[in-house]
């Protein structure tokens, strides 16, 4: 995979809606060749409809939220903080109070 220098103006980029369990996300998304990055918002009250297995580095751009795991460990992240995980290593969600917004990236190179 090669991909040339560019910068991507987030404001430009199409948002798309995704309906949580409660509460509604927001993706911005560029996609390469086996690299998907996203800008996403989370609603407050949001908590997702899925317990995820994909590999993803997330990190908080604005407000908190927590990701839980499917065996109940929970994992509170705020601005500035990251975390990552590899495909099928954990069942994983999201869950905001206040809303926050992240940048997710994720791609073949986590398998």
């Amino acid at each position: 995979m090669t991909i040339p220098f560019q910068t991507i103006d987030w404001s430009n980029i199409e948002k798309t809606e995704h309906k949580g369990e409660t509460g509604t996300s927001y993706w911005q998304t560029m996609q390469f060749a086996g690299l998907r990055i996203r800008k996403v918002e989370y609603s407050s009250g949001y908590l997702a409809d899925h317990w995820c297995q994909k590999g993803h580095i997330v990190h908080c751009l604005e407000g908190e939220f927590i990701s839980e795991l499917e065996n109940g460990e929970q994992f509170h992240l705020s601005k500035g903080m990251t975390y990552i995980v590899s495909d099928d290593l954990s069942s994983h969600r999201s869950i905001t109070d206040k809303g926050v917004t992240l940048l997710i990236i994720d791609g073949d190179f986590l398998k």
